[in-house]
């Protein structure tokens, strides 16, 4: 196998557009060879716990509201050629993600990493919920297999949070400015949503090298 650590944060639509351009791929080539991880990565470190409402954030962040819906309107052209459904209208405010963030890391623990990080860009693109808020964290770890009175009892406590934070540390650190960041066997980085194309041909490459290694 080959690891395919993938640097994101779940209230990114780029993250978003790039998971489903990977998919889209890894459909293809149902016999690709990555072990896929997934890692912290905060848009907004310093955002409040509770986040803010989104409206304001957006319109802080890039510079008014016609800047917001510029950007915005890219996006939204993006994740439709992807073939995604994003509720702007629904999405009311811009989370904290470290909670969110913890839920990944103890889902890999359990060999359920991904399907919660799809679960939390559903739950944040399409379903407009808070995923920081709490208890729709633990209905997500409910629903994805994990147990919830375990989870709840890890949110109750610290764990992990200052490993989160420190891991994002590290990824900037390293140079990653923006997500999603894609590094392949710890050696090749593919920053942005590439497109499934690319990803097709990144997994024929790999199994080209690895039956000439066998041979």
């Amino acid at each position: 196998m080959i690891k395919l650590d993938i640097i994101s944060d779940p209230i990114c639509p780029w993250c978003y557009i790039g998971k489903a351009h990977l998919d889209r791929a890894l459909a293809k080539r149902p016999d690709h060879p990555f072990q896929i991880e997934w890692h912290p990565f905060q848009l907004n470190p310093t955002m409040p716990e509770a986040g803010m409402d989104r409206r304001e954030y957006l319109e802080t962040k890039f510079g008014g509201k016609e800047n917001a819906i510029r950007v915005y309107s890219r996006i939204a052209e993006a994740a439709e050629a992807a073939g995604l459904e994003i509720d702007f209208e629904a999405m009311q405010r811009t989370p904290n993600t470290v909670n969110a963030h913890r839920l990944i890391h103890w889902a890999g623990l359990e060999g359920r990493q991904t399907a919660v990080v799809s679960r939390l860009f559903k739950a944040y693109f399409v379903e407009g919920k808070d995923i920081g808020d709490r208890d729709t964290l633990l209905d997500i770890a409910e629903g994805c297999g994990l147990d919830r009175a375990m989870t709840e009892r890890l949110f109750d406590s610290d764990a992990d949070a200052d490993d989160i934070r420190a891991r994002d540390n590290h990824a900037r650190e390293r140079g990653v400015t923006g997500v999603p960041t894609f590094v392949v066997a710890n050696q090749h980085v593919l920053p942005g949503a590439q497109p499934p194309e690319l990803w097709e041909k990144v997994i024929d490459e790999i199994a080209t090298q690895l039956e000439a290694n066998d041979t």
